[in-house]
């Protein structure tokens, strides 16, 4: 799980008092994040240190599209392209997405979230195989 390993969500885009950036990282799939209404979203999880990464699960609700990005420096600045993933419209339960990162090395993950379904998004879990 990805608080095993902790990981920590150092910048989100947008923060709910009651719904805030670390929830995605908590391992509860019941706590979320929730943005604000308006895309691109973003978060970024950083590891304590470079990690190899083989596939992601992201838990949520509403994304229609997710970019992800990796770095392997100390500071969450300059990243590279990794991945984009459409997800599937959900009625009544959770996305669940597994997302293959093909052992990519990495210490900040950014998570672009630039559609979704509906004005607002979450996202409940991001858990990291390694």
């Amino acid at each position: 799980m990805i608080d095993s390993s902790g990981a920590q969500v150092v910048l989100a885009s947008s923060s709910d008092e009651n719904h805030p950036p670390e929830n995605i990282t908590d391992g509860n799939s019941k706590t979320f994040w929730m943005s604000t209404g308006m895309f691109p979203q973003e978060f970024i999880i950083r590891y304590p240190e470079t990690t190899n990464i083989t596939a992601v699960t992201v838990d949520s609700y509403n994304i229609k599209h997710l970019k992800i990005e990796k770095n392997t420096s100390p500071n969450a600045t300059q990243f590279e392209p990794v991945t984009q993933e459409e997800f599937e419209r959900t009625e009544g339960h959770l996305q669940s997405n597994a997302i293959s990162l093909n052992g990519s090395r990495a210490t900040h993950l950014r998570f672009i979230i630039t559609a979704g379904y509906d004005h607002f998004v979450s996202v409940h879990r991001v858990n990291v195989k390694t």
